[in-house]
């Protein structure tokens, strides 16, 4: 065996590194493969194989897992990220080749006879995206660190891929924009899309421009809670823009496959991966926080027929997908078109003269919805 140590930085958690004991090549050879992995958002290009990781603390020797090692990613990692590698947290089914390779985790729980548990704080918040220095965090494996949360809230995992939940209702607070309407286009589409940055002075903040955004989980068949985030978790601060100014990229991306809980969501929480009981859990996390004000809330119990009903049919799954998330989202999109079918319809038949003061498609109504 050769003696060589690589040092492997584990994704979210830049202060944690797992200890790699290279055994040549002979080891590599039987699983060194090539994988295209590809997820809700995001995919990557790279190599299979299995070594020996020894993992820092709370264990006393090394186990022999799949790693793989990344060549190609692709909206996977966080902008000015220099990772090059990725831990198997989730299950099998996404395993490459097939669900026969045995993950990280899954080869850990058998290994170390620990419970099939883990847990992951993220900080890291109002910190600049493209700085320098660690944010933190905290990844404990087989269980839950008492000293970093306090009450924690339960949702089924409803499909065992990634970890799929039920989401209820995605709300975004009543609020306005505190901003003059021919201001609002100076927020382009490249700000929305993240090609481009928004720039305050220094002696301003844009946290009163943006609005609460909550997410509701279902808790079992009769409760749920709501988990949510301030913009200061979804408008982060970037690098290098200048001594008077200060600009911010919007941090929530488009997805076509459904709705992804990411970084974003999850440096608001301390979160509970119980796959043993099939649940995961958010806590408050005292990293979510900037100048002493809570940045995320947790609330609830709120009564599940208060917040949606149950009309998901029991479909057969060839693949999983986010069911559960598209008809919540398909249901909001077609009540939203009948309403808007409904209020033009007495505009084009009526054909009265323009009236500067009607509604259109370029008035400040419509400029202030978020689309």
């Amino acid at each position: 065996m050769e003696a060589v140590t690589l040092l492997w930085p584990v994704p979210c958690i830049p202060t944690l590194t797992l200890t790699l004991m290279w055994r040549g090549p002979a080891l590599n050879q039987p699983k060194g493969f090539d994988v295209t992995m590809k997820y809700t958002q995001g995919s990557w290009t790279g190599l299979t194989g299995g070594d020996l990781v020894t993992v820092p603390k709370d264990f006393s020797s090394s186990f022999l897992v799949n790693i793989a090692t990344l060549f190609e990613p692709e909206n996977f990692f966080l902008p000015a990220i220099k990772w090059n590698g990725t831990l198997g947290l989730a299950y099998a089914t996404l395993a490459k080749p097939s669900s026969s390779l045995e993950t990280f985790f899954d080869s850990l729980v058998a290994q170390a006879k620990i419970p099939n548990v883990f847990s992951m704080q993220m900080c890291g918040t109002g910190l600049p995206v493209a700085g320098t220095g660690t944010s933190g965090g905290s990844l404990v494996l087989g269980r839950k660190e008492p000293t970093l949360y306090k009450d924690v809230w339960y949702t089924p995992i409803k499909e065992e891929w990634c970890y799929q939940i039920e989401i209820l209702k995605l709300e975004i607070r009543a609020q306005s924009l505190n901003l003059d309407c021919r201001e609002i286009p100076e927020f382009s589409d490249g700000f929305w899309t993240r090609s481009q940055l928004a720039c305050w002075t220094n002696t301003e903040t844009p946290w009163s421009y943006f609005p609460k955004i909550s997410i509701y989980l279902r808790e079992n068949s009769s409760r749920s809670f709501c988990v949510t985030v301030l913009p200061q978790l979804y408008i982060q601060p970037m690098m290098g823009a200048g001594l008077n100014y200060e600009c911010y990229q919007f941090s929530i991306s488009p997805s076509t496959n459904g709705l992804v809980m990411g970084a974003t969501v999850m440096e608001g929480f301390y979160v509970v991966f119980d796959r043993a009981r099939k649940r995961v859990g958010f806590a408050a996390s005292p990293c979510a926080e900037i100048a002493g004000a809570l940045v995320s809330e947790i609330s609830g119990p709120f009564l599940t027929e208060d917040i949606a009903s149950n009309c998901v049919p029991a479909l057969p799954m060839n693949e999983p997908i986010l069911w559960i998330v598209s008809y919540t989202l398909m249901s909001v999109c077609v009540e939203s078109s009948f309403l808007i079918i409904l209020l033009l319809l007495p505009l084009q038949c009526r054909h009265l003269p323009r009236d500067p003061e009607v509604v259109n498609e370029e008035s400040s109504l419509v400029q202030h919805c978020w689309k």
